[in-house]
């Protein structure tokens, strides 16, 4: 074979090893993505363990791991769907049950220690609210932009697909400014707030239980520039999930106790509400069974509180 010749064979030999090993890489950081996709899928839809456990000790400390480990695969898989919707709804849900709570229960023997756990509650709100943000902005491109200019053409797009999105995004934002009457600047992003959940109730109203009218059960009173009575759009929404849910969800009683009763300083309703909320078998709907233990929980703490919240 003439020089000319081999060099030739040789750069080809070359270029087809070069070609090869690059193959193998985006082979190997495709196989990468699709196993951390089904990680992913696996996580994101793996929500009724927990649902379902009668342990919520057990579940406060297991479930931590799971959240790091979601932002670890988000990292990886940064356009997951499911992925960011777990993370947005287990960060609001972990916020909720686990720190804020405690925050409330804490108040009265240590009052800068709660004010402490309520900040930390507040960060997680607003990481899950990142999380709900990004699931949208990766179906409808520049959705964070617009939803700050125009919050009601930001949503026209949306579907009955998005609705576990916009839910997720709600609750996390809405219970964030209801820990920031200090902040103006997140108070000001209430209307946003309403325009994900008035978006959500039109789109599919029994969604996840009827859990978009157990947040309206709460947010009515603070709605801006609403015509009629707060209560009564309140009272609305709860008849509405107590008849999606069968009277079987503890939540409703106690949010229409907590936020309507003491407000209106009706003492018989409030008390008569929270024990509908104990007098549910948690066990009667597993898939509610953690949800139930945990309301349940709060239930007995403001009872405890009666004479705290309501003047002689």
């Amino acid at each position: 074979m003439r020089e000319h010749d081999k060099k030739k064979c040789t750069q080809r030999a070359r270029f087809a090893a070069a070609t090869l090993l690059l193959a193998l890489g985006l082979s190997g950081c495709s196989i990468k993505k699709m196993a951390v996709n089904k990680i992913g899928d696996s996580l994101a839809s793996g929500g009724s363990t927990f649902a379902a456990d009668e342990d919520p000790e057990l579940v406060r400390e297991a479930v931590p791991f799971s959240l790091k480990l979601m932002e670890s695969l988000l990292e990886q898989s940064p356009k997951h769907q499911g992925l960011l919707t777990a993370a947005a709804s287990g960060f609001t849900q972990y916020s909720y049950a686990f720190v804020q709570q405690d925050a409330d229960e804490m108040e009265d023997r240590d009052f800068a220690k709660a004010q402490e756990m309520r900040a930390r509650s507040k960060k997680l709100f607003l990481r899950a609210r990142d999380y709900g943000l990004r699931g949208l902005e990766v179906k409808h491109k520049g959705f964070s932009q617009m939803l700050r200019e125009d919050p009601k053409r930001a949503l026209r797009k949306m579907t009955a697909k998005d609705v576990p999105l916009l839910y997720w995004t709600a609750a996390a934002w809405g219970a964030a400014i209801s820990l920031s009457k200090d902040t103006p600047d997140l108070v000001a992003d209430q209307l946003q707030v309403e325009a994900l959940i008035d978006r959500a109730l039109e789109l599919d109203e029994k969604y996840s239980d009827g859990a978009i009218h157990g947040f309206l059960i709460n947010y009515e009173g603070a709605r801006q520039g609403a015509e009629g009575d707060a209560a009564a759009r309140s009272l609305r929404h709860f008849e509405r999930v107590v008849e999606l849910t069968g009277g079987k969800l503890a939540a409703p009683f106690v949010a229409r106790a907590e936020n309507i009763s003491v407000q209106k300083q009706n003492r018989a309703e409030f008390e008569q509400l929270l024990r509908k909320a104990l007098a549910i078998d948690p066990n009667e709907k597993p898939e509610w069974r953690l949800q139930n233990l945990i309301v349940q929980r709060r239930a007995r703490w403001l009872l405890a509180r009666t004479d705290e919240l309501f003047a002689e």
